[in-house]
Parts: structure tokens; sequence; C-alpha cells
């Protein structure tokens, strides 16, 4: 039984069945789902995600029951596991994905960070990679990261450099990311946790260690979980009239399984090859074995990364063994 009163609010932390949603205000209410949204007809193993926007009643007991989700502008979706059919929202409503990566403790492969790139572009989310454990990276290391960040680089991504330890580089990302709702994702291990911390003192969030046989992380965010930061200055006149800053930490992903990409559609989500689709002699052209392929003469030219080139091949090669997650 509910009382007369309906409210609308911003889904911040999901635990299982129950949904922590922010009203204007700053109340935070818990609350349910509906039963009958839980048989939409959806594969994902999640019918709400953070960021969602919901409209509830509020019941006696001071908790709520869901009885809308409004149209999502956006989401990051992945496959649930390995070879299954069903899929996990991430989050939804992003305004930046923020990808966290490390060369080493653990290290991030490139391969992880183009699916994952390549899923943003898809879903239309600016991306940003920010390398974390910059304090780690020693002479031989050196040579690797510039090689690597220049690839991103030229592609157009922004690329940060920063240590969550020491603190260096934090003052630009906190710059990047103000008045955004911003998705901090990658492996565990990789210092998502401590990063939003040293972004933010007042977090506390929990942080992990590395595990000494594996050298990947642990898992310490159990929850995906919204955290509204107050980063804006007084520089522009009224604060009360600026944008919220948005953070959202989710737990560390070991594999990034991709959802619902066609071999011959891929290439438009990867910049450097959109941009020159068009003089190729097929329409759907899979810039592997066609001839008049530009994208094959741009890679044998140097002017597409030969290695974000061979990841595109391994996703397509994914893709059609229906293996969302071979590498």
């Amino acid at each position: 039984m509910s009382f007369d009163l309906q409210k609308e609010g911003l889904v911040v932390r999901t635990t299982g069945s129950w949904y922590s949603v922010l009203v204007e205000g700053g109340e935070t209410f818990a609350c349910r789902l509906r039963g009958n949204f839980r048989i939409r007809g959806s594969k994902q193993t999640n019918p709400i995600a953070v960021g969602d926007h919901v409209s509830f009643q509020v019941l006696e007991d001071g908790t709520g029951m869901i009885v809308d989700i409004a149209d999502r502008r956006n989401c990051i979706i992945r496959r649930s596991t390995k070879l299954s059919k069903q899929t996990h929202v991430i989050a939804a409503n992003i305004d930046q994905l923020c990808l966290v990566a490390t060369l080493g403790f653990p290290r991030t492969s490139t391969g992880f960070i183009d699916r994952l790139l390549a899923t943003a572009e898809a879903y239309h989310i600016p991306a940003a990679i920010i390398f974390n454990k910059c304090d780690l990276i020693d002479d031989e290391l050196r040579p690797l990261l510039n090689e690597i960040k220049d690839i991103y680089r030229n592609v157009g991504y922004p690329v940060y450099e920063v240590s969550a330890l020491t603190g260096d580089g934090i003052e630009v990302v906190k710059e990047f990311i103000e008045g955004k709702v911003c998705l901090f994702s990658g492996h565990s291990g990789v210092g998502k946790s401590a990063l939003l911390n040293a972004i933010d003192s007042t977090l506390h969030l929990k942080v992990g260690e590395i595990s000494d046989w594996s050298l990947k992380g642990k898992h310490t965010t159990t929850f995906a979980e919204i955290f509204p930061l107050n980063l804006n200055s007084q520089k522009d006149g009224d604060k009360s009239l600026a944008k919220p800053t948005f953070l959202i930490d989710t737990p560390g992903i070991k594999e990034f399984g991709m959802v619902d990409f066609k071999p011959w559609e891929l290439s438009h989500f990867f910049p450097e090859m959109r941009s020159r689709l068009q003089d190729c002699r097929f329409a759907t052209c899979t810039h592997r074995h066609e001839p008049g392929c530009a994208v094959k003469e741009a890679v044998e030219n140097g002017v597409i990364s030969s290695e974000r080139y061979q990841n595109y091949l391994n996703i397509i090669e994914s893709i059609e063994s229906d293996d969302p997650i071979r590498r």
C-alpha cells in the first residue's frame, strides 16, 4: 500500500533487487522494482542500471516502488559472461567514459581498450583514457607508454597520465570531468577507486591490492555506484547554477564481451577507419580481404595503427565465432 505520492530521481546505486534513488534536494530512497518491469522481453540481467532516471511511489514504510523507467540517452553494455546470451548494462545516461588503464600490475591490453572504446563509439559516448600509476613507469616502460598514448591521441581520444598515489595529473582530470556524468571503468587493480579518492578525498572508497601470484587486481567495488561531487569553482559566478559532477564507480571488468555488433559495421566505431569508408570500393567492406580497401591501404602506409587494426580483426573474428571475448 502506498501514499498518494510519486517522486522522480536518479538511480545512484544498485544492490541486487534494491536501488538507491537520489531525488532533488539530496534525499535518497531505497526502492524496489515493480514486478512487471522484469519481463520486458529483455535479455539484460539488470533491468535498471546506475544513471537511470526513474519514477517511484513512496510506500508507507518509507521505501519506494519504481513504476516507470525513463528512456536512456545511452548506456555501456556488455555480455554478462563468456558465451552468455544475456547482457549487463554497466551504466546509463553517460556524458563521458573514463577508461582507466595501467601498463603493469596489472597490464591493460590494447585489445581490451579497443573493445570498450568501440562500444562507447556505438552508443555515442565520448571516451578518454587515463593511465594510472605513472609513478611506476620506469625507463623500460616509458617508450611503450608513449607509443600507446600516441596511438590513441592520433585517433582523437584524450589521454591522461596520472598517479592516484602521488597526485600527479589529478588536477587536470578534475578540470576535464567537471560538470559531467563520468563512468570510470577498467580492469580490477588499475586503481579506479584510488583515483576517485584522489579526485575527491571525502569519498573514502575501499582500495584493493594486487594478487602476488597473478599480478591481477582483486575486486573492491562490489556494486556500481554514482557519487555526486562538487568540483565547481567560484570563478564563473553563482556556484549554484553550475552543472553538477557525477562519478560512476563500477566493479572491475576482467574481460569485455561486446554485444550486437556485425562484422561489416564494426569499422564505423573505429574513428580512423570511419573517415575512410567512403574510399573503399565496396560499401560493406570488412577491410580484410576485399580489393580496393582504403583502410588496408592506410594500415600498410602506417597511417592507421597496425595494433589497432589487429585488434579490429580479432574483434571481427570473435563476432563471427559468437565468442564475444576472444582477443
